[in-house]
């Protein structure tokens, strides 16, 4: 299915508004009045630290969590309104390692693609793309945590869902395998896929996401393109490293600064180098909410 007939008449694949759950026998909401969309073929990430509402919102929109507030709507339809067959129009990778440990790899996927409706993808291509070739007849009791996470995501695709949802989906990972996940990833976007994806990685998010919404005590700061985020958040400024007396210094100016001072050491010094920067997500989030990650 193509992007634009993801949602059904071209709306939003996620659509929420005035979303608000509290567990019992809590003081303060977990999402507080959240309202956000996603629209089909996007990848849309909730960035924010442990106990921020992202894990709760995530299960709510996938049905784990019923007795919210507000107004969901996932591929068109009320939330309310979807009975099981909308798994079969999802898929789910939760942040803790499921399965069956006795099963190998291939033999779990095959479980798994019994209970859709649909046809599943190649099983082999699907286990080299999240990197488990070698480990395909290894029992999912005998991997690594970071394997059964990359299971998870091999599981979550079997059926070609219109809409992803992936808690942490690099998380216990090194950086290359990381690096591999991301990329499988942004191939379900390509594919079609709408991906929502509830993370803290900062490399994730900035480097995966189209956009992000910056979450804190269950309620949205922010929400935009990381760039964007990043470019109206912070000045941005050029940092010199430069020769002096034999000694190598640095400075740094402010890129819309008009007084010259960036021409004169450039052309009195002997330059080593000039790097343009910007603020990093981190930095962001901070000034944004007042909390680091």
């Amino acid at each position: 299915m193509t992007a634009a007939g993801v949602a059904g008449g071209g709306g939003p694949a996620i659509e929420v508004h005035d979303l608000t759950y509290t567990y019992a026998g809590a003081r303060a909401p977990a999402v507080h009045d959240m309202a956000f969309a996603v629209e089909p073929g996007e990848i849309f990430g909730l960035l924010g630290p442990s106990g921020a509402g992202k894990t709760t919102t995530q299960q709510i929109l996938i049905g784990l969590i019923r007795g919210w507030q507000g107004s969901v709507r996932i591929l068109g339809r009320d939330l309310r309104g979807w009975g099981n067959t909308l798994y079969d129009r999802i898929g789910v990778s939760f942040e803790l390692p499921a399965g069956y440990l006795r099963l190998t790899v291939r033999e779990d996927l095959e479980h798994f693609a019994l209970l859709h409706g649909a046809t599943p993808r190649d099983i082999d291509g699907l286990v080299d793309a999240v990197g488990l070739t070698a480990a395909r007849d290894r029992a999912v009791g005998a991997l690594s945590k970071g394997m059964r996470v990359r299971l998870n995501l091999a599981r979550a695709m079997l059926h070609r869902p219109q809409v992803l949802f992936l808690d942490e989906p690099t998380g216990g990972l090194d950086p290359v395998t990381a690096r591999s996940i991301r990329a499988v990833i942004a191939d379900e976007r390509e594919r079609g896929a709408t991906v929502f994806v509830t993370t803290h990685d900062m490399t994730t998010a900035d480097s995966l996401c189209d956009r992000i919404a910056f979450v804190v005590d269950g309620r949205i700061a922010a929400c935009d393109r990381p760039r964007e985020l990043k470019l109206r958040n912070r000045s941005r400024q050029i940092r010199v490293e430069y020769r002096s007396g034999g000694e190598l210094q640095t400075r740094l100016f402010d890129i819309d600064a008009t007084d010259g001072a960036l021409a004169r050491l450039l052309s009195a010094c002997d330059i080593e180098t000039v790097h343009s920067t910007e603020a990093s997500l981190d930095d962001v989030f901070a000034d944004v909410t007042g909390r680091s990650l």
